[in-house]
């Protein structure tokens, strides 16, 4: 056993302090065999749950505590230091260093309030806590004086022996001899008088000198990397500090052998003596409770029960009296079967607690989704409104849910409105108690990808450098590759690994120790926790200026600390659908409830199967949509099927899923009696809830246990499986199924268990991916009109949806004064675009507008609105964002002369607005001089803005272009030549060949490894933009075409780096060179009514005039349900200019004419 244990150790939960995580700190101690270790973060016990059971698991005892900064003059509660003290070091307000060390669970208990009420009370730039503080809650606790900045040191250090030792008897008073005088020694000069004073104050009053290591890194090579770790949040330092000169000034913070803390205090032996008697003070403590702990839910005194068991029995049996109209006894005994495994469990009052917000959420108006998660199988939560899918109906089970054989708490999450989640969590707040509820904690991470920007940054190392690393590191099922794994088999980052550059190395070497670790503190997207009281006592808590109350500890440390913790999830297309409701209710008059739309609506079918699925939930993306072009889904089934295969892993049977459905493949069983299981996804396994019933069906398992089985093959654990196999196989046999048999199914389960995916979650996100989809087929205008007004923060997203509005021919209009509202509107000329998404155009300047509309009608020019409208909300630049984005188009068509006169017309408003007030400020005064005001001023003189200036600026102020597009001029060349849109090029394959056509809208032009210049392009199209790479021979030959606002055809390669896509540029060409460079032919369509002498001499004549290369043939279009007849028009060919396009449109009506290679 070692002779010494270290018990001031810094984490990486000190963010961007402590650079050792947690896994780390417990190996180097069992690695030392150190009996037990401490953990004492800055201020905070983010990490005391994860350390508690990794020291478990180790087989050593766990030291939960913290370094806390603690003011000993004046109260938590000042906010203000005057200089003199900061100077003195002394003082009111000041706060010092002090380490807490948990005894015991009481301990434990104080130390969390102690950590919670120095963010929620005392936080001044630190968490500090005071004397009252410490006095109050000191029993438990184990103090040690702490650092040279700590309550006794820092006055040694400052040669104040007698205001360390006025300190010393202060906390002596408190803690009697669980108080120790801390000594240190990192070989820092300022650590001399505390070694020389210690050693004195401890004589002088009787109090036990203990040794520590202020430990910030593993290893003494760390030293670097950890000073680099400092200097990632401060951006002003870098570059005009030397990242070697380390900020603690010292390399000995590290985790120090026993051996080595014995030689460093060898003249005061006691103080290594002191860490053992510490760990032995420590009791052996659970953290965990025996049961979680459940918010008391108040049962109605008009229930007429007593008990949440009774409660829910009738809520839920009330509940399947409206839900089915037949309640077969298979019905009930679900019911029942469930009811009795839920108050087994001890989990009444959380369904009930669940039941209660979600029906106020309803009540308030909140839209709430139909299910998420395993929560959709249970036929209680669907009886209690909880979700709105049928479990008997889809074949959902219960176990998957809640299994009796698996204790562990029940996990419903929810989906609300985004835009209206708050009032929920508002509700929980006011019925349970503010201080009884909360957000979450989350921590964001290093990741390869990050650390290597991050540490890059620090370094110096040139951004494009650290950009082709980071380009080249992929992500795989939204997780960022580790380094060292991408390194080893990525052989694109072959020349990172044999690198002679020392920066490069070192950005490497650097990268790999910071990795993982801890960046940041924010709140959880989702998370909710509610305690039975405030939540002070149970956990800590966290909050800054910056940040809401939150928890300090995890979503999964909340759970191991036995608190209920529930996911409010806020999806947004719940507000679309919402508002999409509302928009059909107002243009429409029609009311759907979405609960009653048919559940086999051809249109809507047909919809998916042309995989017109853009802004249709869960079904959007590109390789989704080529899918279900090739499924041609014809059920809901279909619908849950895909949503459950189009995944990693799963994906690579979506191809015989389909074959399977059209008939193209047999579908085969290992035994007849697994049909009625695998028939829905044509006898391939899919869902976790198959593998669980294939057990029950042929090994006899129960569904818990079945549900168990699932588990562990997804674990992969060799011995398990062998045990799990030995006894499905028997249970097989004992149900009459032969050994071989009995052996293919469970290989057969075992190889898909991995894969398979939850049903129930599948089956609520389809259920909503239809109504979204059957809106999009039969309201098409007023879905996309809420679609986009929901995303419109998300520009590239939005230029998605607007190309999409192109191909349904749906117009989206720029906004009008006189016509639009906050949001995307719907009008008889199409979707009007909403004046809040305006640059500079706020939505109290909106508001403003619409009031003087609606009060007194029409705007009639610029002068006019200046003069109706509050000037104070609406400025020169709300003016200018309204004038480019087209707003006033509808009175005054010229942008350029009504962006001139802005200060003019402001100056008429406010000159207005001056004289009508002086008039109206007397009654008796005579006719008022606003009158006056009706003959408005001439428009200045202005050159008027091209077609593309005018688009440019447009784009400037909506995010992307609305009223036209540059490259609408080169649409036939685009439909006949490009063969992808960025909005789909994401389905190609690496290595595809891709002509894709755009705008350059940024270069950033580079120097290569060769020294040689290079170019990334962003190049933007219909539906949105890529980034395009032109290596160095490229960049020589076509660099002249690569400038901002170049419109182009690139030719390269599909590239995937991770989850973004690029194209590696092999060509490019001028827009106006297109289609001299690629078409081959024309086709010029004709209807069989135009087949006439004098129109075929008409287009002779055209073709005669314009001779050239091009094959031109005709396209008789015959009547309805007649094949169409192509024929080549002799041997005539035709030069493809502009003028030959217009003068055939001309004759045979426009787009009459197509380009082809």
């Amino acid at each position: 056993m070692s002779e010494f244990i270290h018990l001031h150790n810094h984490s990486h939960y000190s963010l961007l302090d402590g650079a050792v995580t947690i896994e780390g700190l417990v190996h180097a101690a069992v690695e030392q065999k150190m009996p037990a270790v401490a953990l004492t973060d800055h201020g905070v016990m983010f990490g005391a749950i994860e350390f508690y059971k990794t020291c478990k698991k180790a087989g050593i005892k766990p030291i939960i505590g913290c370094e806390v900064y603690i003011v000993t003059k004046g109260s938590r509660f000042e906010k203000e230091v005057n200089a003199q003290s900061l100077k003195e070091g002394k003082g009111r307000g000041i706060y010092y260093h002090l380490v807490l060390l948990a005894k015991n669970l009481n301990g434990y208990r104080n130390l969390m309030k102690l950590c919670s009420l120095g963010h929620t009370e005392g936080f001044y730039y630190k968490p500090r806590i005071d004397m009252e503080l410490m006095r109050t809650y000191s029993e438990g606790l184990i103090a040690l004086s702490a650092c040279p900045t700590g309550i006794v040191s820092y006055h040694l250090v400052n040669g104040r022996y007698d205001d360390a030792r006025d300190t010393a008897i202060v906390f002596k008073e408190i803690f009697g001899s669980d108080f120790y005088l801390e000594i240190q020694n990192h070989s820092l000069d300022k650590e001399k008088p505390i070694l020389d004073g210690m050693p004195k104050l401890g004589k002088e009053l009787g109090l036990k000198l203990i040794g520590t290591n202020d430990i910030h890194y593993i290893k003494q090579d760390h030293a670097i990397a950890h000073n680099v770790m400092l200097m990632i949040p401060d951006a002003s330092m870098i570059n005009t500090t030397d990242y070697t000169q380390l900020r603690y000034q010292t390399d000995q913070i590290y985790f120090k052998s026993a051996e080595e803390m014995c030689e460093l205090f060898k003249s005061v032996p006691e103080a290594i003596e002191s860490t053992l008697e510490v760990a032995e003070k420590i009791e052996q403590y659970r953290i965990e409770p025996e049961k979680p702990y459940m918010p008391a839910f108040p049962i109605p005194p008009d229930a007429g029960v007593s008990t949440l068991e009774d409660y829910l029995d009738r809520l839920a049996h009330e509940g399947l009296e409206r839900r089915y109209r037949m309640r077969t006894k298979e019905i009930e005994d679900r019911l029942n079967h469930e009811l009795s495994v839920i108050k087994t469990m001890g989990y009444a009052g959380y369904f009930l607690i669940t039941h209660d917000f979600i029906k106020a959420a309803k009540e308030m108006g909140v839209a709430v989704g139909p299910g998420r998660g395993s929560a959709a199988g249970s036929l209680v939560s669907y009886a209690l409104g909880i979700t709105d899918v049928d479990p008997l109906k889809y074949g959902l089970l219960f176990e998957r849910f809640l299994n009796p054989e698996r204790v562990s708490m029940p996990d419903i999450d929810i989906d609300f409105a985004d835009d209206k989640r708050e009032k929920v969590i508002e509700y929980v707040k006011n019925k349970y108690g503010a201080d009884s509820v909360s957000q979450i904690i989350t921590f964001g991470t290093l990741s390869s990808r990050a650390v290597l920007k991050d540490v890059g940054r620090v370094l110096g190392v040139p951004l494009n450098v650290t950009e082709s690393i980071t380009k080249q590191i992929p992500v795989i099922q939204g997780k960022v590759t580790p380094l060292s794994e991408a390194l080893e088999t990525n052989p694109e980052l072959k020349w990172v690994k044999e690198s002679k550059d020392e920066k490069i190395q070192e950005l490497i070497d650097i990268s790999l120790v910071l990795e993982g670790m801890n960046r940041n503190a924010s709140t959880h997207a989702a998370g909710i926790v509610i305690a039975p009281g405030p939540l002070i006592d149970y956990v800590p808590l966290f909050k800054t200026p910056q940040t809401e109350l939150m928890t300090q500890y995890n979503m999964l440390d909340l759970e191991e600390a036995g608190m209920l913790k529930m996911d409010f999830l806020g999806l947004r297309t719940l507000t679309v659908i919402e508002n999409a409701l509302k928009l059909i209710k107002e243009n429409q008059g029609v009311d759907i409830a979405l609960d009653n739309i048919p559940e086999e609506d051809l249109t809507t079918f047909e919809l998916f199967g042309k995989g017109q699925t853009t802004g249709v939930f869960q079904f959007e993306s590109s390789g989704m949509q080529d899918w279900l072009r090739k499924l041609k889904p014809s059920s809901i089934s279909d619908l849950v099927a895909m949503n459950a295969l189009y995944r990693p892993g799963p994906m690579e049977m979506v191809g015989e899923f389909i074959r399977r459905k059209q008939g193209l493949q047999k579908i085969e069983y290992v035994h007849p009696n697994l049909e009625p299981i695998l028939n829905e996804t044509y006898g391939i396994i899919v869902y976790q809830e198959q593998v669980i019933k294939i057990a029950h069906e042929v090994a006899g398992f129960s569904l818990a246990k079945a549900d168990l089985m699932r588990r562990a093959m997804g674990k992969k654990d060799k011995k398990l499986m062998a045990k799990q196999k030995s006894e499905f196989i028997n249970g097989a046999i004992e149900h009459g199924y032969s050994r071989k048999i009995a052996g293919e199914v469970f290989d057969m389960i075992e190889k898909f268990a991995s894969y398979g995916f939850n049903k129930s979650h599948s089956v609520a996100y389809s259920i909503l991916a239809y109504r979204t989809a059957y809106l999009k087929a039969h309201y098409p205008a007023e879905f996309m009109a809420a679609t986009i007004s929901a995303e419109i923060g998300d520009t590239d997203y939005v230029v998605q949806l607007t190309d999409e509005c192109r191909k349904m021919q749906l117009p989206v209009l720029p906004p009008d004064v006189n016509e639009s509202d906050v949001h995307f509107v719907v009008t008889p000329h199409g979707i009007r675009f909403g004046l809040s998404a305006i640059k500079n155009v706020g939505v109290s300047a909106v508001e403003n507008i619409i009031q003087s509309r609606t009060e007194n009608g029409p705007f009639a020019n610029l002068f006019d609105f200046c003069r109706r409208v509050d000037l104070r909300l609406v400025n020169k630049k709300t003016l200018e964002g309204l004038i480019q984005a087209g707003a006033f188009d509808g009175i005054t068509p010229h942008r350029s002369q009504l962006y001139e006169c802005v200060e003019k017309a402001i100056q008429f408003g406010q000159n207005a607005k001056s004289y009508s007030s002086r008039g109206q400020s007397s009654l008796f005064g005579g006719e008022s001089h606003a009158q006056s005001f009706d003959q408005y001023p001439p428009l200045p003189q202005a050159e008027s803005w091209s077609e593309f200036e005018k688009l440019s600026r447009e784009k400037a102020v909506l995010g992307f272009y609305v009223s036209g597009h540059p490259l609408l001029r080169y649409e036939k060349e685009i439909q006949a030549f490009a063969t992808a849109q960025f909005s789909d090029a994401s389905a190609a394959k690496s290595g595809t060949s891709i002509r894709i056509a755009g705008v350059v809208s940024a270069v950033k032009k580079k120097i290569d490894k060769r020294g040689n210049m290079m170019a990334f392009l962003t190049l933007e199209d219909f539906s949105g933009k890529g980034e395009c790479i032109v290596f160095s021979d490229v960049y020589r030959r076509y660099q002249s075409f690569l400038s901002v606002d170049s419109m182009v055809m690139v030719v390269g390669n599909a590239e995937h780096t991770g989850d973004s896509l690029r194209i590696i540029v092999k060509e490019v060409h001028p827009m106006e060179t297109v289609r001299e460079r690629f078409a081959k032919s024309v086709n010029l369509s004709i209807n069989l009514d135009k087949v006439r002498e004098d129109v075929i001499d008409e287009l002779y004549k055209i073709a005669e005039q314009h001779r050239g290369a091009s094959t031109c043939y005709f396209t008789v279009l015959q009547s309805k349900g007649e094949q169409s007849l192509r024929l080549q028009a002799g041997k005539l060919g035709v030069q493809l200019s502009d003028e030959f396009i217009a003068e055939v449109e001309g004759v045979l009506g426009p787009n009459s004419i197509e380009l082809s290679t």
